[in-house]
């Protein structure tokens, strides 16, 4: 079992004194006297080291008794870092929370995709968080739901429906249990003009830990962006999303200590879930202090990390999906790869309506992929049967690619694939799963950067000196890629 920063209390109470923001999400503050929790930035002043006390979760903190802070709002913080970069039960059960899991197939769903008892996750999640996966998921519910009281206009009804609270009263109780305020008294303290007219659609700041790149996350998702999915359009990247219980469209615009996110969503449940992906996908948990200060020690990375620090791993919204344009950009340059994954849009996707933008697609299912006639495909043998294969099996469930996938053993079963090597097995395991030490020595970008930069060149000898990098490897990739001049690597104009 791991044990997380809440347990180091001096540690904590120095982070708390400070006001210090780099540890919001890590723990939360409880005050005994007021029973209010906090987050470690909070602008108040700090109360006195004995009565604070210190949790791993937000939800750990309501189940304790505890109200949330009205000044600082710590459900509104980052989330931990600590999910991005494990590996194990509790991290990959905790990622999976956040996609919605519990709400849409109970606890026995969750730990059924895990591949562990109920039990054992249970005991496991209470050990390391101080609640279980239903307080967790309850916790979650009550972000939304605050969420959508304070930004849109529907009814209190429609609301608790839409956060996944079984009936209006639960719904009642838990938003004044958490924020000591009812849904009512929650809306009134937002100035009116702050809600959208838009139906359906939701103006949300997602927040982050400092400093953020925007360059080569932004530039890579615009610069690979497959039309009819995917736009750069009044500095926002906008794409469409295939989401559980409908579908959606998220601009996404860098800000200099946000990212603003507008959401359409076709059912409101989608909410939670398309925020975790929107998170996801921007890598906005990072903690870039730990990252870039490893990756510092290294003489000839230090000046790539003084010069553009808090570079972040342009991830996915949608796992399978990448997989797909993963092998259709095999050997092929970006614009090629971008065509191919167009034709697949235009002729298998599901249509979409976008008032005002050029969003025309959601990208094609792989059941939909896996029964298209393959020689409709316009590529060599060889990768065709590398996409027949690959699309086949992610529809018929043999390999599933998702948030709770276990890095290493889905690269081995992706390694077995026919026409599958390294180098498409890694950008999976770095872009789609999420794993921070994926590394890609074969890559031609990444050899020339080092051979430039008077780093070894060669795929043995680089992966030899990346090993002073792990776990933070597919952040120095960015910081590698960054030194040619590909569109990938400039935010675009």
């Amino acid at each position: 079992m791991q044990t997380g920063m809440h347990s180091d209390r001096e540690r904590c109470v120095r982070a708390v004194q400070s006001k210090d923001a780099r540890f919001d999400g890590w723990f939360y503050t409880a005050v005994l006297t007021t029973r209010i929790y906090c987050r470690p930035s909070c602008p108040v002043v700090p109360p006195k080291a004995e009565n604070m006390t210190f949790y791993p979760s937000a939800a750990a903190c309501q189940q304790a008794g505890f109200r949330a802070c009205k000044r600082c709002r710590p459900d509104t913080s980052p989330g931990s870092p600590e999910w991005n970069h494990r590996a194990d039960l509790v991290a990959r059960a905790m990622r999976l929370i956040g996609d919605g899991v519990v709400d849409r197939e109970g606890v026995p769903g969750l730990a059924t995709r895990l591949g562990y008892s109920t039990r054992q996750v249970e005991r496991q999640l209470l050990a390391e968080l101080g609640a279980g996966p239903l307080a967790l998921a309850r916790a979650q519910r009550a972000q939304t739901a605050r969420l959508l009281v304070e930004t849109t206009p529907l009814p209190m009804a429609e609301i608790a429906f839409a956060a996944g609270f079984s009936s209006i009263r639960t719904f009642n109780d838990t938003v004044r249990e958490v924020f000591a305020l009812s849904p009512s008294e929650l809306r009134t303290r937002v100035p009116k003009k702050d809600a959208p007219n838009t139906p359906g659609a939701l103006s949300l700041r997602l927040p982050f830990r400092a400093p953020l790149n925007p360059d080569n996350l932004f530039g890579h998702l615009a610069a690979t962006a497959v039309p009819g999915v995917e736009e750069w359009r009044d500095g926002a990247y906008r794409r469409t999303l295939r989401l559980p219980y409908g579908h959606g469209i998220v601009a996404l615009t860098p800000r200099p200590d946000h990212i603003a996110c507008r959401l359409t969503l076709s059912d409101l449940r989608d909410l939670p879930v398309a925020i975790s992906r929107c998170r996801r996908l921007l890598d906005l948990d990072a903690d870039p202090v730990a990252v870039d200060d490893q990756l510092r020690t290294d003489p000839f990375l230090a000046p790539l990390v003084d010069k553009a620090p808090g570079r972040r791993v342009p991830r996915t919204v949608d796992e399978a999906e990448f997989a797909v344009r993963a092998v259709l950009g095999q050997q092929v340059s970006t614009a090629a790869a971008r065509t191919h994954a167009a034709r697949l849009v235009l002729t298998h996707g599901t249509p979409v309506d976008d008032p005002g933008g050029g969003l025309t697609h959601l990208f094609p299912s792989p059941e939909v992929l896996s029964v298209l006639d393959p020689e409709s495909l316009a590529m060599p043998r060889t990768r065709r049967t590398t996409f027949t294969t690959l699309v086949s099996q992610l529809a018929e469930g043999s390999l599933h690619l998702g948030v709770e996938s276990d890095w290493a053993e889905t690269r081995s079963r992706l390694l077995a694939l026919p026409g599958f090597g390294p180098w498409t097995a890694d950008v999976i395991a770095m872009r789609a799963l999420g794993d921070p030490d994926a590394f890609l020595p074969t890559d031609l970008g990444i050899r020339r950067a080092a051979k430039d930069l008077g780093l070894p060149s060669t795929p043995a000898a680089l992966t030899a000196r990346a090993a002073a990098w792990q776990p933070w490897r597919a952040y120095a990739v960015q910081y590698l890629w960054a030194t040619d001049s590909h569109p990938i690597n400039f935010l675009p104009v």
